[in-house]
This record gives C-alpha cells, sequence and structure tokens, in this order.
C-alpha cells in the first residue's frame, strides 16, 4: 500500500497526519510530498519514510499512490495561499487513488454537511478512514 500524504504551509497538518498514521499503522511505507520545503522538512521529522517538494513530486507522487491524504485544498488550484498550483490539484484529482481531506478553512471550501470540529478531531476521523481503507474494511 503506497500512502502519500501532501501538506504545505508549515505542514502541521501533514506532521500530524504522520504521527497518528505511524501508531495506528506501525511499519506502514508512508511517503510525504510538500508544496515547500519547510512542509516536506516537517513530515520527514515526523517520522515519513520519504519525502519530496514541488510539483513534479506532487505530479509523481499522486500517480503512484494508493491513498493520499492532506488539506482538501489539495484539490483547489491556488489553495494554500497560491501554494497549489493548478497541475497539482490536476494531478490529485486525477490520480486512482483513495483520497481522504481534511476540510481546512484556510482554503475558503466548506464542504456541507460536515460540522465544524477542533482540529484533532478531523485528524482522528481521517486516520480512522485511512485504517479502514488500508485494512480492507
Amino acid at each position: 500500500m503506497n500512502i502519500l500524504i501532501i501538506d504545505g504551509q508549515g505542514g502541521s497538518l501533514g506532521k500530524q497526519l504522520i504521527l497518528h498514521l505511524r501508531k495506528a499503522l506501525p511499519g506502514q511505507r508512508i511517503a510525504a510530498v510538500g508544496t515547500n520545503s519547510i512542509a516536506t522538512a516537517a513530515m520527514l521529522k515526523a517520522g515519513a519514510d520519504i519525502g519530496a517538494t514541488g510539483e513534479n513530486a506532487v505530479r509523481v507522487g499522486s500517480s503512484q499512490a494508493n491513498l493520499i491524504l492532506g488539506p482538501i485544498g489539495i484539490l483547489i488550484a491556488d489553495a494554500l495561499l497560491g501554494e497549489v498550483t493548478p497541475a497539482m490539484a490536476s494531478a490529485v484529482g486525477r490520480s486512482r487513488a483513495q483520497k481522504i481531506l481534511v476540510p481546512v478553512s484556510k482554503c475558503n471550501c466548506k464542504i456541507a454537511g460536515t460540522p465544524e470540529q477542533p482540529f484533532s478531531k478531523y485528524i482522528e476521523s481521517a486516520v480512522e478512514m485511512a485504517v479502514s481503507f488500508v485494512r480492507g474494511e
């Protein structure tokens, strides 16, 4: 199973996802791609097995992943203060991977039916979904 975490800005969401996934799925290979080097470094420090940065890394990583996790902005061109390029958003959207997206209000996108929750609850929910997917549940 190829799990890919994509994040931008300071990488705090990706970092939290990786820390929680490491506990829930020990030994599982996790790749991290940051839209900038600071995000990539944060995710590597959190325990990602490999990491890369930038548009091409998102494109290649998305094409090889079975599961992609990240903020909802990775599907929206110019999100994360412009860090997500149209090519990045397209690559994630076109990927055959299962996508688990965390609703982050910084992307100016809200999902109807999704209650406002603390950030930690979104992380818990995303990790639970990822574990179910990896285990085929």
